[in-house]
């Protein structure tokens, strides 16, 4: 299998790393289209397919599908009968980076043009 369509896994070499470290794999993972917002989506609870589809902005079914098989691949999220949800190690990866999303919106309000008069 071809190593940039393959599920990135600790130990093996990534896009940017040919280390295997672990931070590379999962920034080479959350990096691929789509994947950080599908696990986004799915912290507002389980969704079907179609559900999840619209909640991760209406992506192309193949898109979605290939980022479904990689995140359940690596355990971040699973199938049920309620239809996707975060696993454990889901919920904790984005309660992880909350901090992150607390420094990022900082910094791009630095970005941000001064409000009109």
């Amino acid at each position: 299998m071809d190593r940039a369509k393959a599920t990135p896994r600790p130990g093996q070499p990534v896009r940017g790393s040919t280390t295997g470290r672990p931070i590379m794999v999962l920034l080479d993972l959350l990096g691929r289209r789509a994947a950080l917002g599908v696990l986004w989506a799915l912290s507002d609870g389980p969704a079907s397919f179609r559900a999840l589809q619209e909640r991760a902005g209406g992506l192309a079914a193949s898109t979605l599908n290939t980022r479904l098989a990689e995140l359940r691949g690596v355990d971040l999220i699973t199938r049920t009968d309620d239809g996707y949800a975060l696993t454990v190690d889901g919920t904790e990866l984005l309660a992880a980076g909350e901090p992150l999303v607390g420094w990022v919106t900082e910094w791009a309000a630095k970005f941000d043009p001064p409000p009109g008069p």
